[in-house]
Parts: structure tokens; sequence; C-alpha cells
């Protein structure tokens, strides 16, 4: 059986990572306006963001790519916890992060706070901004001031216009623990998730809009 289950998981690998192709490498060289809008559609319902560009032009401008080109469509809203934040940005292509993931961002100062609704990159270290970004549900004033890694604080990009009211219907009650093995998701995709933390919501579709 244990056989079997380990074959199984091989071919969902290998499906998923053969599922997409890899975006081209040219979308790096694409930035984003002054500010945009994006609507993102969720198993809970919409939420509509605005970005702005002077909060952070490295940041928005790969918040921008990453949109436009369908990355976060069916993305598992894997960490949530209920008064913090809600996390998200593992793809549901292994190609698209395995494009991605190498890729990171400078780090840039902090212009805004982290307050209620604020958007920020997650990261664990210096130069580790990438794809996986972060809601705030509360003004969570230690993510301003804490040091990581030399690095103080998390940069917002953006902020919700509409839909927290959604947002703060995702399921929470797994807490931290899928974000502890994120590894996994990366390697298998969404099905092995979905499997441990069915409750888990999920980002249908996010497009940009303005």
């Amino acid at each position: 059986m244990v056989k079997r289950w380990g074959l199984f998981l091989l071919m969902i690998g290998l499906t998923y990572s053969v599922a997409a192709q890899k975006p081209a490498v040219s979308v790096l060289k694409q930035k984003a306006p002054e500010t945009f809008r994006a609507v993102f559609t969720t198993t809970k319902g919409d939420f509509e963001i605005e970005a702005y560009r002077k909060w952070s032009p490295l940041g928005v401008d790969r918040l921008y790519q990453l949109i436009s080109t369908g990355f976060y469509d069916k993305a598992l809203l894997f960490r949530v916890e209920p008064g913090f934040v809600v996390q998200f940005g593992i793809g549901a292509s292994y190609s698209d992060n395995r494009f991605w993931d190498p890729k990171k961002l400078l780090d840039e100062p902090m212009l805004q706070k982290n307050l209620s609704g604020t958007i920020a990159f997650a990261r664990g270290g210096p130069k580790e901004r990438a794809t996986q970004i972060f809601i705030n549900l509360s003004d969570n004033k230690k993510l301003d001031t804490v040091i990581r890694g030399g690095v103080k604080g998390y940069t917002p990009i953006a902020r919700v216009l509409r839909g927290m009211d959604h947002i703060k219907k995702f399921y929470g009650g797994y807490g931290k623990r899928p974000a502890l093995i994120q590894d996994s998701l990366y390697k298998y995709g969404n099905f092995y998730f979905q499997e441990r933390f069915p409750m888990l919501d999920q980002i249908i579709r996010a497009r940009i809009v303005k």
C-alpha cells in the first residue's frame, strides 16, 4: 500500500510538473502602472486590491507580473490565522514555481505600515521576496519592527479596497500547520494539500481590472 501511494504521488508530481509552460523571461521586464487594481475571485467571494508603485517599485512590478500571467489562479490559501494574516502565493503549476521562486527581489524600505487590509510579500530573510504575499487581518505593528536576517519589517505593496468580509471567512482552523510543510505544496501541487487539509480555501482567478 505504501509503495502504491508513493507511486501515485510520483505520478501526480510528474503531471503537476508538466501542467503548464513556464512564463517567458521577457515578463520580468514588465513594469506596473503607478497604481493598478486587481480582483481575486475565491471560494468565499471576490476581493479587490489596489497596488501603489511608489510604496515598493520592485514589489509592485512583481505583483503585476504575477497577476498578469495567471500565477495566482487556483492557488491555495495555505496560511489563515484569524486576527493576524492570510498568506498565499505557491502556484498551482510546478513549472511556474520553478520559474519564479529563484527570482528573488531586493529588499525595499518600508514606506507604509502593516495596517489591516494592507498586503506585503512574505519572506524569511534578506532578498527573499518572490511570489508569496500576505494580507494583514489587523493592525500588525510587530510586522513594522520585527528584524529578520538584518532586514526590518515587511514592506506593504497594496491594500484591499473591498471584500475584507470575504477574506475574513477563509477557513482558519488549520492555523500555521499547512505553512510548516509548504515544501510539499511546491513539490506535489494542490492535490497533496487538499487531501490533508480539505477545508482550505482557494483563489479561483486573479485578474487586473484597472
